[in-house]
């Protein structure tokens, strides 16, 4: 594989931070779609460190890359809900995340990861939503970011994606539109789909 080769494969990786706990149905819907044969997009995982990750339910996961390691030319970071970030067990991903953000690389946070995102002034300037304005404001003290939250399933703003907790499928909805991974009608009937099911 030469150089210019090796450089595009690198770029169409997305990452999932994984940790003990994580809520590992929160990201699967995008996952999947972004990991299809089609789209071009590699799906990896990143921890704290390599060793290995049991998600929430009882998944055993090796991550690929840890936050010392990692590729800095990627196309997304996920980053899935679970207890570990209210416990603040996760905030050694913050050099990781703020490096994304200062580059205007897409990063997608969903439930509790949202806090994480409040608390430390990510969602500050931009429309964003979570598991509820209360609950956001309890858990992140730092929170300034108020006035632009949103009671919607998922919202992305300034390519930040945040969900609440029930919002799996919208989060990827939304993850997918702003990748580009499809024309937008095809992204919408994928959603629509799955959504209501073959039989209403």
């Amino acid at each position: 594989m030469d150089m210019k080769m090796k450089m595009e494969h690198v770029k169409k990786e997305v990452l999932v931070f994984v940790f003990d706990g994580y809520a590992d149905w929160e990201p699967a819907w995008a996952c999947a779609e972004l990991n299809a044969p089609d789209t071009g997009y590699t799906v990896r995982t990143i921890g704290l460190d390599k060793s290995a990750k049991v998600s929430m339910g009882g998944f055993r996961v090796l991550p690929d890359y840890s936050v010392k390691d990692y590729p800095r030319e990627f196309r997304l970071l996920i980053l899935p809900g679970g207890n570990a970030w209210t416990e603040q067990k996760n905030d050694a991903v913050l050099p990781v995340v703020d490096d994304a953000v200062r580059r205007g690389m897409p990063v997608a946070a969903i439930c509790n990861a949202v806090n994480f995102m409040a608390e430390h002034g990510f969602l500050d300037e931009i429309r964003h939503s979570g598991n509820s304005l209360a609950f956001l404001k309890s858990q992140a003290p730092h929170y300034r970011g108020e006035a632009h939250f949103i009671e919607e399933q998922a919202v992305c703003d300034a390519n930040i994606v945040t969900a609440n907790g029930t919002g799996a499928l919208e989060f990827a909805k939304q993850i997918l539109l702003l990748l580009h991974t499809k024309p937008e009608q095809e992204i919408l009937k994928w959603y629509e789909l799955n959504r209501l099911g073959f039989y209403r």
